[in-house]
């Protein structure tokens, strides 16, 4: 294996109490950067191996894309490209250069007659614990039912973190009809299960770094045991709901594991902590905060 083919991950190491939607008591106190350890991922059977430790988002190759010199010419205009289903059914990979000219001008449609592999859905504390994640999100390339381009992931797998990223595409190329992105999705499945142990998303703007990233996400739901041969799952802890009254303490802070606040700013105006009744609904946030403080500076009041 060359040295071209590994993946170094790197790692953030975050404190025992800074867990996903984790809320710290004196957000005045600045905080010391996190140790960093690095892994070597060879390939994706690897990958797969990976068990996760309490950090969701890990960087590969320091956060550098792999892509080669060819995938990334614009010579051929936009375009889009997803693997067929392997022999289980499953999601295989979505590959695209994406542009202004793929994002949707109509209506989102339903998707409820996609049944990835290892979807056994239930609700947990009145939030259904597993999302149809699209690989390529819907708001880059308007694919909404396609078999090939969706898979059954947890609502903390689906959002915030993959949004995050597809978030920041979807900025870009919004800025300007001549921005491109080469992206990739590729679920990572371990052996024969049915429900992805994570995915490896890497994209790159072209002739610019305003987009550049390559990670993994590991597809767990915090409070819940997930049986990846079949997708059942076991409640192993009893989840705090959150709720946006303005009760709740402005100064607390919602944020993930690399301190990036979690608190969703909708399009209407309304801020949304995690875990309350409409977070999962707010698909594309306008704005994220970390307090309540900062999402009502801005001009966003709680839901009702």
């Amino acid at each position: 294996m060359t040295k071209k083919t590994k993946l170094v991950a790197v790692i953030l190491l975050a404190a025992a109490s800074f867990a996903v939607y984790s809320m710290k008591q004196t957000p005045d106190t600045p905080t010391k950067p996190a140790p960093v350890a690095q892994v070597a991922v060879k390939d994706q059977k690897e990958l797969a191996a990976l068990d996760y430790s309490g950090t969701q988002t890990i960087e590969l190759n320091q956060n550098k894309p792999t892509f080669t010199k060819g995938d990334l010419t614009i010579k051929n205009g936009p375009w889009e490209r997803y693997g067929d289903l392997d022999h289980l059914n499953r999601a295989t990979s979505a590959e695209a250069l994406l542009n202004k000219k793929l994002m949707p001008t109509e209506k989102r449609g339903e998707i409820a007659s996609v049944t990835p592999t290892g979807w056994h859905n239930k609700k947990i504390n009145g939030q259904y614990l597993y999302n149809r994640s699209h690989l390529i999100g819907y708001q880059l390339t308007g694919q909404n039912a396609n078999w090939k381009n969706l898979i059954t992931g947890t609502r903390q797998l689906n959002s915030p973190e993959m949004l995050r990223f597809e978030m920041d595409i979807r900025f870009y190329l919004e800025k300007s009809s001549k921005n491109y992105v080469r992206y990739s999705v590729v679920p990572i499945f371990r052996d024969d299960e049915l429900l992805a142990r994570g995915v490896h998303m890497m994209a790159q703007s072209i002739d610019s770094d305003a987009v550049q990233f390559n990670v993994y996400i590991f597809n767990v739901q915090k409070g819940v045991t997930l049986n990846y041969a079949d997708g059942t799952s076991t409640v192993t802890t009893t989840s705090n709901t959150a709720n946006s009254s303005s009760s709740e303490n402005p100064a607390k802070q919602y944020v993930d594991e690399n301190g990036k606040g979690l608190i969703k700013g909708s399009n209407s105006g309304v801020y949304h902590l995690p875990g309350s009744k409409y977070y999962d609904n707010t698909t594309n946030p306008k704005a994220w905060f970390k307090t309540i403080e900062e999402a009502k500076k801005a001009g966003y009041r709680p839901a009702k």
